[in-house]
């Protein structure tokens, strides 16, 4: 009875939590199954967005301590209605100097969130699509990590911009 409570009370807050977050447009994950590969893309499709407000974007990241490395390297892609594709290559740090997790979490279970761009403006009406494919190398080698372990969840995330 005490464990129902006690889980009971988790979900409560954090819905309480959740409903409190009133800068989120668009939260969205997607479970990465046992390992990320390389040639895995994870995409998004943003919902229809104002095209006046502008937005802050986010990468957030689930890690548990099977993951090897401090930081994590990730090749993003926005693809905008008219065809056009932004790519950029993105470095994150994953872990302190000493090792211990950047992220937020009571577990082995480590959430980040990762600044991706900010002040961003949709203006083109139609579909935006964010994809996502991580591009992390040992040091001194020319192929990538091929499976990359201890990633479990990549989500995507936008809030109204704090300073438009």
């Amino acid at each position: 009875m005490i464990k129902l409570k006690g889980s009971i009370l988790v979900i409560l807050l954090s819905l309480v939590i959740i409903a409190c977050d009133d800068k989120q447009v668009f939260d969205e994950y997607k479970t990465v199954s046992g390992t990320w590969e390389i040639d895995e893309e994870i995409n998004f499709t943003l919902p229809e967005l104002d095209t006046l407000t502008q937005y802050d974007l986010y990468i957030n990241v689930r890690n548990t301590n099977a993951y090897r490395y401090s930081n994590l390297y990730i090749i993003s892609q926005m693809k905008f209605p008219n065809g056009k594709v932004v790519t950029d290559t993105l470095e994150y740090d994953m872990a302190a100097p000493d090792g211990e997790w950047l992220g937020t979490g009571f577990s082995d279970l480590k959430e980040s969130k990762l600044w991706y761009k900010e002040n961003v403006s949709f203006t083109e009406q139609g579909t935006y699509t964010i994809s996502l494919q991580h591009a992390m190398r040992k040091n001194g080698e020319v192929n990538g990590i091929y499976a990359l372990e201890g990633i479990t969840d990549i989500g995507f995330r936008i809030e109204q911009a704090q300073n438009p």
